[in-house]
């Protein structure tokens, strides 16, 4: 099923104002729904290379499959939707594509990067994600970071070590517990939830969050809501502004109609109570 004309998708990576190149990677299908973002890590531009192979071994391997996925179907074993084990697989050939290059190629020995996808479709999401680049929802004027960082940082704010405030003065708030590539498994966090039209969805880099507050982020999309792609640039020039010490990646995406599932349960209930 196509979702051209039914989701606004924009995306924009730079290399920051400390960098001299830029090890993030993105990309987007907006007829499918799709957006990947990636921020790699590793010396010798290893992560430049670890997430350029993450971000197209999962576009590739999704582009493909999700033409052959019965709509509205769900895998039986785990209650996921099949687009929700189809990116799970995807995730799961691009850790080892990264892991075995990784292990081929001294250079890049160690390399590693953070992943988050999101995937639209029938009237609902699909997010997962390694490490902790982030996807925030804004809806009914509030923002929510949907997804958790797997941090160190986030560990010890959960066990009550760190407040959220302290963490962004740490000088450890970027070593992350999980990333692709760096061990032959990883282990992937899915999440599933019902869209609504006008939500607007941020992927973004640490290159972002770590440079701007959340109530800026905010405030910058808020004030750009009409035009993403003008809200993609003032969110990399504010964190810039801010210091730009790392490449900083942001997506917006935006569902502009329903996109129901052919012959859909899910998408018939939620018509009825929506």
């Amino acid at each position: 099923m196509s979702l051209k004309g039914k989701i606004e998708i924009t995306g924009k990576t730079d290399v920051g104002s400390v960098r001299d190149h830029n090890e993030d990677a993105i990309n987007t299908e907006p007829s499918l729904g799709l957006a990947i973002l990636a921020d790699g890590m590793g010396g010798h531009r290893g992560g430049e290379v670890a997430s350029a192979i993450t971000v197209s071994t999962i576009f590739d391997t999704l582009t493909t499959r999700l033409k052959s996925i019965k709509e509205a179907s769900t895998d039986e074993e785990t209650g996921y939707s099949m687009e929700s084990m189809t990116i799970h697989d995807a995730i799961t050939l691009a850790n080892t594509n990264v892991f075995d290059s990784s292990g081929e190629n001294a250079q890049y020995r160690g390399m590693g990067t953070t992943v988050v996808v999101l995937l639209f479709y029938d009237n609902r999401f699909t997010v997962a994600h390694v490490g902790d680049s982030r996807l925030y929802r804004i809806r009914d004027g509030v923002l929510e970071q949907v997804t958790r960082d797997h941090s160190l940082m986030q560990e010890l704010i959960d066990r009550g070590f760190y407040t959220p405030e302290q963490a962004r003065n740490s000088l450890n708030k970027n070593l992350v517990t999980r990333a692709i590539g760096i061990e032959e498994n990883v282990r992937i966090d899915i999440q599933e939830d019902v869209v609504q039209i006008n939500d607007i969805y941020l992927l973004c880099s640490d290159g972002l969050s770590d440079m701007i507050e959340d109530d800026l982020i905010h405030e910058t999309i808020k004030r750009n809501s009409d035009n993403l792609e003008k809200a993609a640039t003032e969110l990399i020039e504010e964190a810039n502004r801010h210091g730009g010490k790392d490449n900083i990646s942001v997506i917006l995406a935006r569902p502009l109609k329903s996109f129901p599932a052919r012959n859909s349960l899910f998408s018939r209930f939620f018509d009825l109570f929506s």
